[in-house]
């Protein structure tokens, strides 16, 4: 197989990542340094916006990292950026592939194939039914769907559903390559925990941004129904200012805990020593915090959306989605049986870790991007 020259830039916004930084952040981090480690050239384009502190890497983990400014405002912020880095990739040459994140960038597949690169997209999920977006936005990727279906040489869905959803609509065939979920084993340290006021097993908790498709609307007031001495600690933030992450905060209960972003070791160490994580997301693909809690052994409450069903099966205690009052019953039935859960908890450890594993999942990847016929 060719030894590839690949340049990516899209959703994620830098490597490893920092404020603000969702799924696509850890998809990228976790799949480009094992994309170098077999030989191939990457390189990947991160975000500067304004008020930044100057880049930290120009490699990481055999990821170069190439940096351009940006603006603040949600959504834009990846247009411009994704712009430049289209240029860069055309007029200086820096890749003979690209891989984009999310069918929003398939605007630039266009250009990109139109100069010879050959080009994969990594689509998501549903972006477009997201309540995050006004209705220029939504229309926005309405439109962007049908790029996304024709222009690359590739599509690869991270969830069955949104794949099911494009061939049906486009006639056609793609790809499904989904995320990994082996986690390195966290470090036995506490000093995260003590510096939170929180005890392992003694709290729930929350990874995230604080966006409307999250559902930490439906958690808050959900928790506040409980009648518990545990905590729940909701970690992260909006990654733009925004009045939904002010409403969310904006509650009296004082077991509610909001240390803003952890990364790194810190984040799995809370991972694991929670008694159980809550997903309340409305809207998902295939997500990377779940596959990252199922895969520490982690007790899983989440929404019974499909795609997050797909991922559990029966490992995990699953909600009515939207529903404040049946998340207060789910987490008041895993306070009252913990054997239950823990007994699932490590069923699904070990289940997905079988059905999503990192190194297959670059092979794939690297497959793809080898592949120099167009859909």
């Amino acid at each position: 197989m060719d030894k590839l020259k690949i340049a990516a830039f899209g959703g994620f916004r830098c490597i490893p990542p920092k404020a603000g930084a969702a799924g696509s952040d850890k998809f990228a981090f976790e799949l480009y340094p094992r994309i170098a480690a077999k030989g191939h050239t990457m390189l990947a384009y991160c975000r500067i916006y304004p008020g930044d502190t100057d880049p930290l890497h120009s490699v990481y983990e055999g990821v170069q990292i190439k940096y351009f400014k940006t603006v603040k405002k949600a959504g834009f912020d990846t247009l411009v950026h994704s712009f430049k880095c289209t240029m860069d990739v055309i007029f200086k040459n820096t890749a003979d592939v690209v891989h984009l994140h999310s069918g929003a960038n398939s605007i630039w597949a266009l250009l990109l194939r139109l100069a010879g690169k050959r080009v994969v997209i990594s689509q998501f999920a549903m972006d477009w039914k997201r309540d995050k977006w006004p209705w220029y936005g939504k229309l926005f990727y309405i439109v962007s769907n049908y790029l996304t279906a024709y222009c690359p040489n590739a599509v690869a869905f991270d969830n069955v559903f949104t794949k099911e959803y494009f061939e049906k609509k486009f006639k056609r065939t793609y790809a499904f390559v989904p995320y990994g979920s082996e986690v390195k084993t966290p470090p036995d340290s506490t000093d995260i925990l003590d510096k939170l006021g929180i005890k392992k097993g003694e709290y729930f908790l929350f990874v995230g941004r604080f966006i409307p498709d999250k559902g930490l609307h439906i958690l808050v007031p959900a928790f506040n129904n409980l009648n518990t001495d545990k905590k729940l600690v909701l970690i992260g933030g909006s990654p733009n200012p925004s009045e939904y992450e002010a409403s969310v905060k904006n509650t009296n209960d004082a077991r509610i805990v909001f240390p803003g972003y952890v990364y790194g070791d810190d984040t799995n160490i809370l991972m694991k020593n929670a008694f159980a994580y809550i997903q309340p997301s409305l809207i998902e693909g295939l997500s990377p915090v779940i596959l990252t809690v199922m895969g520490l052994g982690t007790p899983l409450i989440c929404s019974d959306i499909v795609e997050n069903k797909f991922i559990c099966r029966e490992n995990a205690t699953t909600f009515a989605s939207g529903n404040s009052s049946d998340l207060t019953r789910q987490m008041e039935y895993v306070l009252q049986n913990e054997v239950t859960i823990q007994s699932k908890a490590s069923d699904g450890q070990s289940d997905i870790k079988s059905r999503f594993n990192w190194d297959k999942i670059t092979d794939e990847y690297i497959e793809l991007l080898n592949n120099k016929k167009k859909l």
